[in-house]
């Protein structure tokens, strides 16, 4: 599982990426190979197979589909790589806590991933995981959250498809969990130890504002907790990558956070939603509704980190230069 580079060295570029319908062409990765990316995270919906009723063999035979695509079984040939699900791949549409069939739909997903059997996921609930790469000064920790298993139901909307209502209404109740005790409680301990940048990988949107699709400001305690925690650990460096909605984008929240939050939204490997578009009170720029991946170089002597969101030539449609040291509690 991304075991082909010494964790030592330290990474320069990865890249990202989101929502893969296994039966769509992919010339996408031709574009990102042609990166060289030191590592790719995958952010969830690598297959879809979540239609009802939800059947493991489906699931088995859309895996089986997307390890024969070409550029694809290269990359994972050739890239180091780690793995989150999101909805598509879990096996219930913007599911969570209640779905029935999750043990099977994870055990499909540790087979795929060729995760080993001493991995600490094959013992745990859900498939939260992080790693580090680099040498002291130059450490990445790439943390990969669950947002499915544990997740408490969501509130639906009062009026489907209304601007900024879409689909879910913010739900207050103390009692609703985005992750669940023993994930909170693991990324409280991931969170204090070092690191110089901090990839947090979360298959649905973190910051993002202004729309009633998933986020996590549908549990707005939740959202609120998790920048109270990178404040409470003194974790510097948090960067968000998500995916989900087919789109791409930057964001950049400063209220109530430790320190400026910047996420990267990138999803549309092979389907993006053209035609989209919505209020994003904290979005940099407009939306990338066309074929795109992102990238995070990072330019350890000048300590900076840039996001860039780029289309099927490479080049960047946006982007944004973060010093590293802006991002401290």
């Amino acid at each position: 599982h991304g075991s082909s580079v010494p964790s030592m060295s330290a990474l320069k570029r990865i890249a990202f990426g989101s929502c893969i319908n296994q039966q769509a062409p992919q010339p996408i990765w031709d574009t990102v190979l042609a990166d060289k990316p030191d590592l790719f995270v995958f952010g969830g919906d690598t297959v879809y197979a979540a239609q009802p009723p939800w059947s493991y063999e489906r699931l088995r035979s859309a895996y089986a589909v997307q390890a024969g695509v070409a550029g694809f079984a290269r990359l994972r040939q050739t890239v180091a790589h780690m793995a989150i699900w999101d909805d598509h791949d879990y096996g219930s549409s913007d599911g969570g806590l209640e779905f029935a069939h999750k043990h099977e739909s994870k055990a499909a997903f540790l087979d795929f991933w060729q995760v080993p059997s001493h991995d600490p996921r094959r013992t745990r609930d859900g498939l939260y995981v992080a790693r580090w790469f680099g040498p002291p000064k130059q450490r990445v920790q790439v943390i990969l959250l669950d947002t499915r298993w544990a997740r408490s139901p969501l509130k639906p909307t009062d009026q489907r498809d209304a601007p900024g209502k879409e689909r879910y209404l913010p739900d207050p109740d103390p009692s609703k969990t985005m992750l669940g005790d023993a994930q909170w409680q693991w990324l409280q301990e991931r969170l204090r130890e070092r690191a110089d940048l901090r990839l947090i990988v979360s298959g649905i949107q973190v910051v993002a504002d202004g729309h009633g699709w998933e986020r996590w400001g549908n549990l707005p305690l939740e959202q609120a907790k998790l920048y109270a925690l990178i404040d409470q650990t003194r974790a510097n460096g948090v960067v968000f990558l998500s995916g989900d909605r087919h789109i791409g984008a930057l964001y950049r929240e400063t209220r109530n956070t430790p320190y400026p939050l910047f996420e990267m939204t990138s999803s549309g490997l092979t389907h993006p939603w053209q035609n989209a578009a919505e209020p994003g009170p904290n979005r940099l720029g407009p939306l990338v509704t066309d074929l795109h991946y992102g990238t995070v170089d990072i330019d350890w002597p000048t300590r900076s980190v840039q996001l860039a969101l780029r289309g099927i030539d490479g080049l960047a449609q946006r982007s944004q230069t973060i010093a590293l040291d802006s991002l401290k509690a």
